[in-house]
């Protein structure tokens, strides 16, 4: 019998530490916009090059190959199981009925806060596109609970996931054969057009209701096996002057955090630096039980500047061992360590003000 109370009691505090008992989650819904690093089947109908619908991506996943860049699990798949969602938030391209109502992931890869980002690689929704996707389903939302009132005070308290900014530099500024932003602005100059577009974007979002909001800032793209492969030297040295403009963005978007919690009593701001996490990584990556930083599992090579895996490409056998995945996007293993830490924040520097657990709670 008393074995029998102490293993109750050790349940109810796992149940209590992941912020759920019975399967109720900690929110009613988790929204999502972003890019290729937590798309999870929105671009797999677009005319694009940016897909990873096939083998060996999903290979890790239960589901197999579902649009997910990555062997397994994403960020968000990982903050979802541990917000207490019995089943991953659905992409926009297939969410239908009430399932609406545990949220909606409107993301697609090679988007960016420009429209024009990642438009050499095709059809892909901008941030622009995924807020009207949200417009849209929060209509359905007013239809499902029988007013805008009863809409309000339920999305109100769910969580919402913006993750974009990576495509604005990995494919567009930094791609001057393409773009002509790096010729038009500075760094400096730059970081300011997209912090300024990207608060237009965040303002539409609380005109239509979202209150929590989870801002990701740019990860280290000079430190991507793309990056290596392509501008570094020995193959190894992140390229400094990528690195330095995605720090100059962090910057602006943490600071935008401030601005938005003192315009908005009402709502919570909070913002995860996904930069400062992989760095603590690549410091010692042994301590993470990474072996490989500077190459995808999918083989990329100093001179082959393929940025995602080949269909039925056979990828390392050690995945838990690599950092990246393909040319840009982590393995499941490293997902699992962001998505862990931006929810419970393990150092002071992962999030601002407060982690993403502490937030699903206000």
């Amino acid at each position: 019998m008393v074995k029998l109370c102490v293993l109750f009691g050790v349940a109810v505090l796992l149940s209590l530490s992941f912020g759920f008992i019975n399967g109720a989650p900690q929110v009613p819904c988790y929204f999502i916009f972003g890019d290729s690093l937590v798309d999870n089947g929105n671009n797999n109908r677009l005319s694009s090059l940016a897909k990873a619908n096939y083998m060996p991506y999903g290979i890790d996943f239960p589901n197999g190959p579902t649009g997910r860049f990555s062997n397994g699990k994403t960020t968000v798949d990982v903050i979802a199981e541990l917000l207490g969602f019995e089943n991953y938030i659905p992409p926009y391209s297939a969410a239908r009925g009430r399932q609406i109502l545990g949220g909606v992931n409107y993301a697609s890869a090679a988007a960016g806060i420009r429209e024009e980002t990642g438009q050499q690689l095709g059809a892909r929704i901008s941030f622009s596109g995924q807020v009207r996707n949200y417009r849209q389903t929060v209509s359905q939302v007013v239809n499902l609970l029988g007013s805008e009132a009863n809409a309000a005070n339920y999305l109100s308290k769910c969580i919402y996931s913006i993750g974009l900014g990576s495509n604005d530099y990995l494919n567009n500024y930094f791609m001057p054969l393409f773009y002509s932003t790096s010729r038009r602005y500075n760094p400096e100059q730059y970081a300011n057009v997209l912090i300024q577009q990207y608060t237009q974007q965040l303002q539409a979002l609380y005109n239509y209701g979202a209150r929590k909001f989870v801002l990701i800032g740019v990860g280290q793209i000079g430190c991507s096996p793309n990056a290596l492969a392509q501008n570094s030297r020995d193959g190894r040295t992140c390229v400094e002057r990528i690195n330095a403009a995605n720090r100059i963005f962090n910057s602006k978007l943490k600071g935008l955090v401030d601005q938005f919690n003192n315009a908005n009593s009402d709502a919570k701001f909070i913002y995860i630096d996904v930069y400062g996490i992989f760095q603590d990584v690549t410091r010692n990556p042994s301590a993470y039980g990474f072996r490989v930083t500077n190459a995808g599992c999918c083989g990329v090579g100093r001179n082959n500047g393929q940025i995602t895996c080949l269909p039925l490409q056979r990828p390392c056998r050690n995945r838990n061992e690599y950092l990246f995945w393909d040319a840009f996007h982590p393995t499941e293993a490293a997902n699992v360590i962001i998505g862990r830490r931006s929810y419970n924040a393990q150092s002071p520097s992962d999030a601002y003000p407060i982690d993403i657990r502490r937030l699903a709670q206000l």
